[in-house]
């Protein structure tokens, strides 16, 4: 599963790695320690096993959005600007048909009830936002903040939902992994919301 990336990743220095990512590496045991959506993941280079803190193997969605964040992942500041995915280098082609992000999954979750979204917000150490009816701010990655904003539907409008990225966002992640990275987070927003 994901030989590629894993060699990508075993080419690289682990000390450089972590430094870029922002998380922790042990050079004896090759091993990467990263906060995913605020879980814990170990990342076992020798072995390629990535493991949650639950020692459950990661899903095969999980170690693409991991392995490609290891892989990728540069020393830039957050630029403090929030953009849309089309405001992405290349975005505006990419963040269609069946590259669309899923915010309809949300639209349908908490349009009706966007106070929902502050409920759960803690589980992800979200912060809250004054966008939209409801919206928070978390870290798919230390490097890769996301802004989640619903408005409420109401009798004249339907129920809208956006993603909004740091502009450095497409610095971190290729857009394939951003994309991958985001429908990840927004399918862990709606369980949680259960």
């Amino acid at each position: 599963m994901h030989k590629e990336l894993w060699q990508q990743l075993a080419e690289l220095k682990g000390v450089k790695v972590a430094a870029k990512g922002q998380c922790q590496y042990s050079k004896s045991s090759e091993q990467y320690n990263i906060l995913f959506l605020n879980e814990e993941y170990t990342v076992t280079v020798a072995d390629k096993e990535i493991l949650s803190s639950s020692g459950q193997e990661a899903e095969f969605i999980e170690q693409l959005c991991i392995l490609s964040y290891l892989i990728n992942a540069v020393d830039v500041p957050e630029a403090g600007k929030l953009v849309k995915g089309d405001s992405l280098a290349g975005g505006e082609f990419f963040f269609k048909g069946v590259h669309a992000l899923e915010t309809a999954r949300l639209e349908e979750c908490f349009g009706e009830c966007p106070e929902l979204l502050y409920d759960i917000a803690e589980s992800f150490d979200a912060t809250r936002h004054e966008f939209g009816d409801a919206s928070i701010k978390l870290y798919a990655f230390s490097k890769v903040p996301l802004t989640i904003v619903i408005w409420q539907s109401d009798d004249e409008f339907p129920a809208r939902a956006s993603i909004l990225f740091d502009k450095t966002a497409d610095k971190q992640l290729p857009l394939d992994a951003l994309l991958a990275v985001t429908n990840y987070t927004i399918k862990a927003l709606v369980a949680a919301a259960g």
